[in-house]
């Protein structure tokens, strides 16, 4: 007697303005390819803020994930004036989904500056981490500070990620992106490990470009690029161009990708202007349907949708957003169109052959990294002051002239403002006063560290403090400008 296998069960969130719409065109999509799924309705974003809940996520949405492990997700709205964080980033907190893949394709029928090339990538960005950590501070009422967080785990778990995808999907090539000749130890790290992870894939060529370069070269030659990997906020910004490439953000998927969930949705947003028009165009969900579909293992049912979308797309009708001089629809012709189409294969769009994507077997052990020889060197004192830079730095000076350590330079916005330069700086009032160890040969106890702190006390208001560590023998801190 045979067994019938149990439907896999799928956490849907229908999301805002336009987002129930696309989201039911995929789902009826899916269900004419015949791919046995259930689907679990929750909800996230405006109307949990609306009810007084600040973090856009109740917990029944947050059990449904975690009892499905994967999710089909509308677009949400991040509410002006009221509510917390957005509910995308939570969610993506939440359930760890470290890697945003964002493939880019040309398909038919679609007119842009770029059709005639032959462009397909997928951009592959760290999404927990970087300045989207959103640590930020006013360090004086008049200046900013915001916290730029990399770990070797995040780059270790993004780049194998980056590396198990290209493998996946038969690619040739990873692009390790960064700007690693100006934050020499932040996006540095992610060179770094990528340089270490990438001998372990020799049948993969690594490529390295500074993110400037690389978005001046994506709309030169677009086609040279395969898998790029890097930081949050440059993958960000660099989705988003490459969506621009090949028609716009209601052509671009994705997918938040982690160990213990996956959360597919379309790149755009909410689109309330259109909402409940039937105006909008559902490719982009759609294509994070065919995303998910094959996270699931139904390559089958994933090549028939994608199809299916390609031929539509091909021959028309489209959208009002991408139907060039074609026939134009409604959310619902064009869904039904592609149902329509299913069995079919467009004349002028190549199908692809993908294999199950292995995820990263990286530990959870908090400490990733052990040197095995560490030293305080000393300490950056962060301060607010009106004074010059001659004015502060003699009023430093005398602070410490008991201390162990001894003021080496002060920094105004990364550039060293005293002892003087000779050169012009317009400063502001906050200051980094970095102390060394008169016995270079010695190391910084705690006792001395605070008693340099407790030193300031009612002289000069104190904002922060960073020890100056040696690792391995390698300084673990940047030069200001003008420092030696």
């Amino acid at each position: 007697m045979s067994v019938s296998k149990k439907p896999r069960t799928v956490t849907l969130i229908p999301g805002d303005g336009i987002g129930p719409e696309v989201v039911h065109a995929t789902c009826r999509l899916i269900a004419a390819t015949g791919a046995e799924l259930e689907w679990d309705e929750q909800i996230a974003g405006r109307a949990v803020f609306e009810s007084g809940d600040n973090t856009g996520v109740p917990q029944a949405t947050i059990e449904s994930i975690k009892a499905n492990r994967v999710a089909l997700k509308g677009p949400l709205e991040t509410p002006i004036g009221f509510g917390g964080k957005s509910a995308n980033v939570t969610l993506r907190k939440l359930f760890e989904t470290f890697g945003n893949t964002r493939p880019a394709r040309v398909y038919p029928g679609i007119e842009t500056p770029f059709s005639d090339r032959d462009i397909d990538l997928v951009v592959v960005r760290e999404n927990v981490e970087d300045l989207y950590a959103g640590i930020e501070y006013m360090s004086t009422p008049g200046v900013a500070q915001c916290l730029k967080l990399i770990s070797v785990k995040g780059c270790e778990k993004i780049v194998r990620l980056a590396f198990e995808l290209a493998v996946a999907e038969g690619r040739r090539s990873v692009t390790c992106v960064t700007k690693a000749n100006i934050m020499k130890l932040s996006e540095g790290t992610l060179k770094r490990t990528f340089e270490r992870i990438a001998e372990e894939y020799p049948g993969i060529e690594p490529n390295f470009m500074l993110v400037d370069n690389c978005a001046h070269q994506l709309v030169r030659q677009p086609e040279a690029f395969d898998v790029l990997v890097t930081t949050n906020m440059n993958g960000d910004i660099l989705s988003d161009l490459v969506s621009g490439l090949v028609g716009g953000l209601g052509l671009a998927p994705g997918a938040n990708i982690g160990r213990d969930a996956a959360i597919f949705e379309a790149v755009h947003g909410t689109a309330p202007d259109i909402a409940g028009k039937d105006l909008a165009n559902p490719t982009a969900t759609m294509l994070s349907g065919v995303m998910m579909l094959r996270h699931l293992g139904l390559f089958e049912a994933a090549d028939k949708m994608e199809g299916a979308i390609a031929v539509t797309l091909e021959e028309g009708p489209r959208t009002g957003d991408i139907c060039g001089e074609g026939p134009r629809c409604g959310t619902t012709g064009f869904t039904d169109a592609v149902i329509g189409n299913l069995g079919r294969t467009p004349a002028n769009w190549k199908a692809k052959d993908y294999r199950p994507l292995r995820m990263p077997e990286v530990g959870p052990d908090p400490v990733f990294v052990r040197p095995q020889r560490r030293r305080t060197l000393g300490l950056d004192v962060f301060v607010e002051s009106g004074d010059s830079p001659e004015e502060l730095g003699k009023r430093v000076e005398e602070i410490v002239q008991e201390s162990p350590l001894y003021l080496k330079v002060i920094s105004n916005r990364g550039t060293v403002v005293y002892p003087p330069t000779g050169t012009p700086t317009d400063c502001v009032h906050a200051w980094r006063c970095r102390f060394l160890l008169r016995d270079h040969a010695a190391e910084l106890d705690d006792e001395a560290l605070y008693g340099l702190v407790r030193s300031f006390a009612g002289k000069l208001r104190v904002n922060g403090v960073t020890r100056l560590e040696e690792l391995d023998g390698e300084r673990g801190y940047t030069l200001s400008q003008g420092e030696d």
